[in-house]
């Protein structure tokens, strides 16, 4: 009976003990259930308000961005139907709400920073917050950053007569495409607006003239379609405008295939067996042969160029270079076996190291390009096929024009009806098979001749058909056609100029027997440059502004460049006008050492520049630069966007 006692009193005080230890926790976790419940439906509406007052945020920002930016803490409530943001925090319901808006700083790079940066004008940053007490501090807060974009305004500049507003120093405004800036292209007249006014020369006899080399000052002439003709003439070319030509000399005895000339001599390729090229001396009259270069083999000189001391002409198959270091008597064979191309050389050109060769058989490769950094061992390389895909057959090149930093070829092309007459091949890269970039075919004209000239622009010229056409090759992958003459007698050869005082022409020999030589003005006006600036007119406002981002349209052909910067200035305090601000120029980053190479927002003030945004007085400068005189950038439309 005492034993049974005792066991359950050690019973009850055990139950005690652990009721003593569980009743607490259940009764917290009771407790805590049941302000849990509350808790969560107070976030629930905390965070209700919260997201309404993200959209009054938002809503407010886009009726106006003036009043939006204005630092401080607000509230939103509706106001004659729309959302505002009313000074200070605010309670609801046990509920406090407030909204923070503050600025944001961006260092060199657009990063958002926390210190040591610069004021973003056209971004802020909104902290919204809704706590509550109630039965313990708890909230929730969202941040944003907002960016002005409702209401923009934009200032555009497209046309030429907004470009003429500028300054310009070494581009040009011109109308090709409504009015762009380009780099001075020489010459005052319009190479896609050609015409005959310039009065033509009549080469002696009635020869068919077929051969053309200039420079500037002398045309010299051949003929070789027949032997009516002579084999060669210069012609002098005054510096007057328009300019005309006199006959200086002549020379017969041969039939000429190709001429190249220089001030005292020219080099006539011909059909004669021993004499395939022969040296004139032109510096005095009459003119006399002191010089002939004697190839291997039977077939005819097609084409001759000379680079220094060297001279290079091709014949049937194959690519000779021989030495002038004199230009008397027999000149020898430098490399006695030559180079044998993929088919017969119809033109060849020398540019550095390379020469550059238009093949005019039914070859599969109408251009080859051979290695001549070493004379006296040529090595064929690369090769520019105009129909990898045999669409075609019998299709040859006649002419070839390569661009002084030699990575571009243009190849004048024969096919058949439909088959594109004109090839701009990659010769970036010398070896293998080049790339097309581009072609243009000429609509019923049998290709002859080809040259390139200043203002991105390609002249092919030949019979039948718009025999003088200009192209355009700004865009290289189309080129399209500006301008064209029909000159019904043929052209037979084309060879152009940009004279010293930035006249440019184009000399062209066709089939009038009694006109062989005409004249064609071209260029944009002004002497070119290989760099140019075009600072734009002011851009003048009433109120300070942020400029938010440029956009600008621009074409950059392989070998130039076209870079923007910003200016932007406050009125002067006294005449409270643009005329007579400074404005500090930067790029991007806002430093006056970057530039704008594409579309890209527009920094706000840095103080170490000197530049500042937002501003009423607004300007750009465009850098224009081309290594190559007949290549150059354009920058067709600017665009500024603007908030108030």
């Amino acid at each position: 009976m005492k034993s049974q006692v005792g066991q359950m009193f050690i019973e009850l005080v055990l139950t005690i003990g652990i009721a003593l230890i569980l009743l607490p926790s259940l009764l917290t976790g009771f407790v805590a259930t049941r302000e849990g419940k509350a808790q969560q439906n107070q976030r629930l509406e905390a965070v209700g308000l919260l997201k309404e007052s993200q959209e009054a945020v938002r809503s407010f920002r886009e009726k106006n961005w003036n009043t939006f930016a204005i630092n401080g803490t607000y509230h939103p409530q509706i106001a004659s139907g729309s959302w505002s943001l009313i000074s200070g925090s605010e309670q609801i319901n046990g509920y406090t709400r407030q909204i923070v808006i503050s600025d944001i700083l961006r260092d060199a790079t657009g990063a958002i920073v926390s210190q040591n940066g610069n004021i973003d004008p056209s971004t802020k940053k909104v902290v919204s917050t809704v706590s509550w007490t109630s039965p313990f501090f708890s909230n929730v807060t969202s941040t944003q950053y907002l960016t002005r974009f409702a209401g923009n305004t934009v200032y555009s500049q497209t046309s030429v007569s907004d470009f003429n507003t500028g300054s310009k120093s070494g581009v040009l405004v011109t109308n090709t495409s409504g009015g762009e800036v380009t780099l001075g292209g020489g010459g005052s007249g319009d190479w896609c607006s050609p015409n005959l006014s310039i009065s033509a020369i009549d080469l002696p006899k009635s020869g068919v003239a077929n051969a053309i080399s200039a420079i500037e000052g002398k045309v010299f002439a051949g003929t070789g379609e027949n032997a009516s003709g002579v084999s060669y003439a210069t012609v002098s070319i005054s510096n007057a405008n328009p300019p005309t030509g006199e006959i200086l000399g002549t020379f017969s005895n041969y039939k000429t295939n190709d001429v190249f000339g220089v001030s005292n001599y020219s080099y006539i390729a011909t059909d004669t067996n021993n004499k395939e090229i022969i040296i004139l001396d032109v510096s005095v009259t009459p003119y006399t042969e002191i010089g002939f270069f004697d190839a291997p083999g039977a077939d005819d000189a097609t084409s001759v160029f000379v680079v220094n001391n060297t001279g290079y002409m091709t014949s049937g198959e194959k690519l000779y270079a021989f030495d002038l270091t004199e230009t008397t008597g027999s000149r020898p064979i430098l490399d006695p076996d030559g180079v044998t191309l993929s088919g017969e050389g119809e033109e060849v050109v020398v540019v550095g190291n390379y020469a550059y060769i238009a093949i005019g058989d039914d070859s599969s490769k109408e251009m080859q390009i051979v290695d001549v950094a070493n004379p006296l061992s040529l090595r064929r390389l690369g090769y520019g096929d105009a129909d990898p895909a045999r669409l075609n057959s019998g299709e040859k090149g006649k002419d070839i024009f390569v661009n002084q930093a030699g990575t571009r070829a243009y190849v004048a092309v024969n096919g058949k009806a439909g088959f594109p007459d004109f090839f701009i091949f990659d010769t970036s890269t010398k070896t293998g098979s080049r790339p097309i970039i581009g072609k243009y075919e000429a609509n019923g004209m049998t290709a002859k001749g080809i040259t390139v000239v200043p203002g991105n622009r390609a002249i092919l010229v030949g019979t039948g058909g718009e025999e003088y056409q200009v192209i355009n090759i700004a865009t290289e992958s189309g080129p399209v056609r500006c301008g064209a003459l029909n000159i019904d007698s043929g052209v037979h050869g084309i060879s152009s100029v940009i004279e010293g005082d930035g006249d440019a022409y184009s000399y062209i020999i066709t089939g009038d027997a009694n006109a062989e030589l005409k004249i064609i003005q071209g260029g944009a006006g002004g002497t070119f440059s290989l760099n140019g600036t075009f600072e734009s007119s002011t851009f003048s406002l009433d109120n300070d502004v942020a400029f938010n981002y440029l956009d600008f349209v621009s074409q950059t052909p392989v070998g130039t460049t076209l870079m923007l910067q910003v200016g932007i200035a406050h009125k002067d305090s006294e005449t409270n006008d643009c005329s007579n601000v400074t404005y500090a120029y930067v790029g991007p980053d806002g430093t006056p050492t970057s530039y704008f190479t594409a579309s890209d927002a527009i920094p706000a003030s840095t103080a170490a520049s000197g530049f500042v945004n937002p501003g009423q007085c607004f300007r750009y400068k465009a850098f224009l630069s081309s290594t190559d005189q007949i290549v150059s950038p354009t920058l067709y439309d600017v665009t500024v966007n603007y908030s108030p």
